[in-house]
Order: C-alpha cells, then sequence, then structure tokens
C-alpha cells in the first residue's frame, strides 16, 4: 500500500501539478481549502502532508500547529516563495518536519517526502518497543513478565519497606544488583545513600579498610580519618556483592554490624553506631561453604533473613523478546545510530541461544551486534560466534573436548585470533577482565582488538 500524501496550496495548478509529479509513488491527495484538508484527515492515515504557507485569508502556520495537535504523526513539510531563516525556524518550532521553498525541485520534494516517511518508521518503531517493554516491565527498572520473576518482584514489593536482611542467589549476569536497587529505589530508605561493595574485587589486605573505614594512624599512609562504605550507607543501604569471597577475618564484624548496628574503625577504640539495611548477593553455594567451614553458619543465617533466588535467562525464555527489544534501542541511542532491525534468521538465533552468561551475556550479544551491522539490518553474520553456532558450543561436537574452540582450516592467523578472542569472551560470559586474564593479555589490548574488529565490519 503506497504512502499517503495530502497537498494543501490554495492554489489549484500547483497542487495539480505536483499530484502528476508524484502520484506514480505515492497515493495523493490536493485540495486548495483547509476544511477540506482537515476533513481528508479525519477520513485517513496521512503519512505526509504539504501545506502552503500562504493560503490566501487562512496561514499555513495555524493549520501547522491544528493538524500537528490533532494528527501528532503526520509529517508535515511546509511550502512558501517567501522563505527566510526566520520563517524556517518558526515552522520548525510549531512541528514542522522540514521546509522547502518554491519553485519546488521535484527530486529535492522526492527525498523529502522518503526522509519524512523513514523518521515516521523509525519513531513507530521506538514507540512500539517502548509500549511493549512498559507493558511487560515487571519492577522499578527490571523488565520481565515469566512466572519465576513474577515471583522475584512479589517478594520485593512485600519486603521492600522493612529492614531484615536480604540474600540474593544468582549466577553471574542475572540482575542481582538491579534487585538490590529496587529494594532500596522502591521501599523507605530511597531518599537515603546506596552504597555497593564487591567483596570480590577488592583486595583482602584493604577490604577492611574500605568497609570499616580506618583512624589516622591505623597505618604507613594513614594521614587522616576516613569512613568506610558501612558508615556512608547510614539511614541507607548497603550492597555487599559476592559476599561468598569475604575472607573469614571480617565475617565476625559483618556479623557485629549485623547483631548490634555497630562497628570499630580500623586502628580505633572507638565504637560506631549505624542504621543501615544489609543487602547481599552471591552465585556461590553458601550453605555448602558453611559445612566446610569457610563460611560462618552465624552469619550466613543473619544475612539470609529472606532469600530471593534470581532464574537463568534460559529459564525465562518467554522475556527474551523484550530484552532484546530493550538492549536493541539502548544501544542504538548510545551508538547515535537509527534503531536496527532483526532479520529473521539473527532473531532465531537470539531466541535459541541459552546464554550461559545470563543477561548482562544477551547484552553484550547485542552491543557486538549493533556495532557490526550495517544498513538498518542485524543480519545472523552479525551474531557473535558462539550463538551463530548450531548448538553452544560447549555442548556440541561430541568428538572434540568440551573446552576447544573451533578454528576452521584455512583460517589466517589474524582470524583465528579473532574466532579465539571472540569465542573466550562470550565462554567468560562477557567479562573482559577475566577473558584477558585467560589469554594472557592485557584489558587494554583485548579492549583495543574488540574496537578493531568493529571497525572492520562498519
Amino acid at each position: 500500500m503506497k504512502p499517503v500524501v495530502l497537498i494543501l496550496d490554495d492554489e489549484s495548478a500547483i497542487g495539480s501539478s505536483l499530484r502528476f509529479a508524484l502520484e506514480s509513488d505515492y497515493e495523493v491527495t490536493a485540495v486548495t481549502r483547509v476544511d477540506e484538508a482537515l476533513d481528508v484527515l479525519k477520513k485517513q492515515q496521512v503519512h505526509v502532508m504539504l501545506l502552503d504557507w500562504r493560503l490566501g485569508e487562512a496561514d499555513g502556520l495555524h493549520v501547522l500547529a491544528e493538524v500537528k495537535g490533532t494528527y501528532p504523526d503526520t509529517s508535515v513539510i511546509m511550502m512558501t516563495a517567501y522563505g527566510t531563516i526566520e520563517s524556517s525556524i518558526e515552522a520548525i518550532k510549531r512541528g514542522a518536519y522540514h521546509y522547502i521553498t518554491k519553485p519546488l525541485d521535484i527530486d529535492e520534494l522526492y527525498l523529502l517526502i522518503e526522509k519524512a516517511l523513514e523518521h515516521q518508521t523509525l519513531y513507530s518503531k521506538i514507540r512500539e518497543l517502548n509500549e511493549t517493554i512498559e507493558k511487560i516491565k515487571g519492577y522499578d527498572q527490571m523488565i520481565g513478565e515469566s512466572p519465576a520473576m513474577r515471583k522475584v518482584f512479589s517478594i520485593i514489593e512485600r519486603v521492600k519497606d522493612i529492614d531484615s536482611s536480604v540474600l540474593i542467589f544468582g549466577e553471574s549476569g542475572t540482575g542481582k544488583e538491579l534487585v538490590a536497587r529496587a529494594l532500596h529505589r522502591q521501599g523507605k530508605r530511597k531518599n537515603g545513600p546506596f552504597i555497593s561493595v564487591n567483596c570480590a574485587a577488592i583486595p583482602e589486605a584493604l577490604l577492611e579498610s574500605e568497609l570499616f573505614g580506618y583512624a589516622k594512624g591505623a597505618f604507613t599512609g594513614a594521614v587522616s580519618s576516613q569512613i568506610g562504605k558501612v558508615a556512608a550507607a547510614n539511614d541507607g543501604t548497603l550492597f555487599l556483592d559476592e559476599i561468598g569471597d569475604m575472607p573469614a577475618s571480617l565475617q565476625a564484624k559483618m556479623l557485629r554490624v549485623l547483631q548490634e548496628k555497630e562497628f570499630t574503625p580500623l586502628g580505633s577504640t572507638e565504637v560506631k553506631k549505624v542504621n543501615v539495611r544489609i543487602i547481599s548477593a552471591t552465585n556461590k553455594n553458601l550453605l555448602q561453604m558453611v559445612e566446610e567451614g569457610s563460611f560462618r553458619e552465624d552469619l550466613f543465617f543473619r544475612l539470609n533473613v529472606i532469600p530471593v533466588e534470581l532464574p537463568l535467562l534460559k529459564e525465562r525464555k518467554e522475556d527474551l523478546p523484550a530484552l532484546i527489544s530493550y538492549f536493541l534501542q539502548k544501544y542504538a541511542e548510545e551508538m547515535q545510530r537509527p534503531l536496527p532491525s532483526l532479520s529473521q534468521e539473527a532473531w532465531n538465533r537470539l531466541m535459541k541461544y541459552d546464554y550461559p552468561g545470563n543477561i548482562r551475556q544477551l547484552s553484550n550479544i547485542i552491543e557486538y551486534a549493533a556495532a557490526m551491522s550495517k544498513g538498518g539490518t542485524i543480519w545472523e553474520e552479525d551474531l557473535p560466534i558462539i550463538v551463530r553456532s548450531e548448538n553452544d558450543p560447549r555442548q556440541q561436537r561430541s568428538d572434540l573436548d568440551s573446552d576447544t574452540i573451533h578454528i576452521p582450516i584455512g583460517a589466517t592467523m589474524k582470524e583465528a585470533e579473532r574466532i579465539m578472542i571472540e569465542s573466550m569472551l562470550e565462554h567468560c560470559g562477557g567479562k573482559r577482565k577475566e577473558t584477558a586474564k585467560m589469554l594472557g593479555i592485557s584489558e587494554r589490548s583485548l579492549r583495543n582488538k574488540l574496537q578493531l574488529y568493529r571497525e572492520e565490519q562498519m
């Protein structure tokens, strides 16, 4: 079906000539009166309106305001024989898509109409995606409508306004920090600070001072006192990510915070009181660690007052369409590119893949595909190698070891290096630091190589 173009010009000869020039590609209606134009707009969808600036006694700008107010999806191109910079700016400010001066250049007009239609298509896609995401947005900034996620959202809603400790279980990339932030933002402590500490990312020697602060002279270089994360989270929420990596030497001090709401800074004898809610997260089996003696049983039970179990992404695949749409829009905006579409083959691959790295891996995959794509469509070849494989590479090719990276015969050294790096990145769930460590290169070198691969595809 052809796009509909409406021409409103009080000179019938201009309307007739424009209709003749455009009707091979568009469904064109030409009228000379404002009431006729409004009647056409009322009866059918008009994609593009060519509106004359001067319409006898009527003012084209007033008509523009009325059309955009009632039919905002119609793109309006103003036409005039009296073009000035000031009038052009005024037309754009009032909602015109563009502005063209008479005598009209038909080639230029065609180009404007096509751009207006592309503009409509883009914003229509964005609006549909926003509506889809809004319909199934589960809670706070989390997306999902699967039963497993609805259960998580229900727990958050019920416990957000109490001070009981919450322990979030889930594999890497499942969104544990999003749950913690939702509990904080939606609860009574939302006006207080949210302080996040990754217990696995801070060396053991520094973690105590990072958490509890230190007094002046506590160690060499401590030229002044410093408050820690526990004190900084006062009247708010302290999120302890990867709590299973907290050293045994600090577990007793954290237990004291939970039980007595107090702590002592490193190198000090002064006891500090604190009003803080503790939310922690782990991808480890803490019960097993308790049995092995590497995690305190009393601390575990203090942390695990309200457990929240996050599902793997492969266990909630009904949420994939909305998550894919969200990340497509996110990276299109970040890369300042038009919103890409997905070919059916690429879509099928994304829906079939099991995502061992969960939502974080999905985000990385969509970012990669968006960067690699050309021409506004993500094709199957734009997806990372690991997704294009028929099955998860760790499960395929029974004749090969499950940890083998397959490099086809005939591949150049450069191609082999790229396959190895991309496969290792996917194996590590998109974690660049871990990938670089396994490859024996610096994180900066890895980042530069990935950027080079992207540029080669553009």
